[in-house]
């Protein structure tokens, strides 16, 4: 699809250090122009913002594999990822793939497939699709080799967990849900078991293979960042390391080292729609309020992050040009994104356009062209 060549006016159009303003926004070529363009279309009663930059979203699973086994089809899984994110107004989008233990959606070969899948179908979607390898780092026998697959699969960002149920493993004792873990994984209950009591027990090696891995990972420009920060002391093994992310930190402990050093954090923004999070862990909105986030990512939930800049902006927490930002120029920048994120001369026309009155999506454009259009609206652009 070409870009379109328009100047949209009468709507409020929120621009960097001047929040929502009365102006006329051209856009041509896929990007911001100033001007104004031949074609012009009336956005009386709509919002014009930033395109959304999640930074992180596993939401995509439901998509390729909705029941075990049900899909074959994976490139026609990630184009019905797309329709979902442009609907919610991302317009640039991390799919966070795990490389885990657990098998099944989220095993190593699985992983080898969606990458696959992502490149296959990339040129040919409006949004801006990005692979994430979320790897867990107990899976000593797969490091060696792993720089290679992440370079052939094209990665440009890793983020390291640890699910490992340590407490439970050290007791000898069996974690929840083990069964259907098993089962999803396609391993005897008791095989599994006896793999997770292994990875436990080889966990004094991890250290020394997390440091070869970073060290390859950091040589071929891939960004880095660590999930679930319980500590300062881990956030700041990881920033040795080269991973300069952390990942909805658990802890304002956590939370206070990174930002001391300087590292991005990234919040989930369920945990500010639910105010708080599901799993007792920190509040993003007291870390919010701290100044302790640069974005909030949708995690699980591709709705959330407009409800959550929404509510921010709302709830006075933020003005709506900070409370925007965490979703679209924030994201831009731990992602090293300079094209994107603002709505000014130069940067790609990438733009959500919401009703005024309700602030449901009402028109998604990336790069100037249209990835969502429902409603009303349509008959502006096309009457």
């Amino acid at each position: 699809m070409t870009a379109l060549s328009l100047t949209l006016t009468g709507a409020e159009v929120l621009l960097p250090g001047e929040g929502l303003t009365d102006v006329d926004l051209t856009i041509a070529d896929g990007v911001v122009q100033t001007g104004p363009a031949w074609q012009q279309i009336d956005l009386s009663g709509y919002l014009v913002l930033p395109g959304i930059i999640d930074l992180h979203g596993d939401g995509f699973e439901r998509h390729i594999a909705p029941r075990r086994g049900a899909m074959k089809q994976m490139n026609e899984g990630i184009l019905s990822v797309e329709a979902e994110l442009a609907a919610n107004g991302i317009t640039t989008a991390v799919l966070a793939q795990f490389y885990s233990w657990e098998g099944g959606v989220r095993g190593p070969e699985f992983a080898g497939q969606v990458f696959d899948a992502i490149a296959a179908v990339k040129d040919h979607t409006v949004t801006d699709l990005m692979p994430q390898l979320r790897f867990e780092t107990h899976m000593l026998d797969d490091y060696a080799g792993l720089a290679e697959k992440i370079a052939a699969w094209q990665v440009p960002y890793v983020v390291f967990n640890d699910h490992l149920p340590h407490d439970r493993l050290a007791e000898g004792r069996k974690p929840p849900r083990l069964t259907g873990q098993a089962l999803k994984a396609g391993r005897n209950p008791e095989v599994h078991f006896e793999m997770l009591l292994s990875m436990h027990a080889r966990r004094d090696e991890v250290s020394t293979a997390l440091d070869i891995l970073c060290a390859d990972l950091t040589k071929q420009g891939v960004r880095m960042g660590s999930h679930d920060d319980a500590t300062a002391q881990t956030r700041s093994d990881w920033r040795a390391r080269g991973a300069r992310i952390s990942e909805f930190p658990e802890t304002l402990e956590a939370a206070e080292a990174a930002r001391t050093a300087g590292d991005h954090i990234i919040l989930g923004s369920p945990n500010v729609v639910r105010g708080g999070s599901h799993k007792g862990n920190v509040s993003a909105l007291d870390l919010i309020a701290m100044g302790l986030c640069d974005a909030l990512a949708s995690d699980y939930h591709y709705p959330s992050p407009r409800r959550a800049a929404l509510m921010l902006a709302k709830s006075g927490l933020l003005d709506m040009a900070g409370a925007w930002a965490l979703v679209s120029s924030g994201p831009a920048r731990v992602l090293g994104l300079q094209d994107r994120g603002t709505l000014t001369p130069g940067q790609r026309a990438d733009l959500v356009i919401l009703e005024a009155d309700t602030n449901r999506v009402a028109a998604t454009l990336a790069a100037g062209r249209v990835s969502y259009m429902a409603g009303d609206i349509a008959a502006r652009f096309v009457g």
